[in-house]
């Protein structure tokens, strides 16, 4: 995680996820957004790939430097 926070996969309970496993993301795509102090962030992948898999649950506390997804950039 690039902050301290709380991790969301949608914008709200009632949207989809911002990307689920195989999907393809290059650096802009949106894949989550992590609320600080009340500020919703949304956070880039910064990276090209396929989302293999999302390493926390919706709503977890993140820490600075958690891994947040695992993604393929080989393909």
């Amino acid at each position: 995680s690039p902050m301290v926070g709380t991790f969301y996969r949608a914008a709200s309970p009632e949207h989809e996820p911002y990307v689920r496993p195989g999907e393809r993301v290059d650096a802009e795509t949106v894949i989550c957004v992590i609320e600080a102090m009340k500020v919703f962030n949304e956070i880039p992948a910064e990276i090209r790939g396929v989302i293999v898999a999302v390493l926390v649950e919706n709503e977890e506390p993140v820490d600075f430097g958690k891994p947040l997804f695992k993604v393929d950039t080989s393909k």
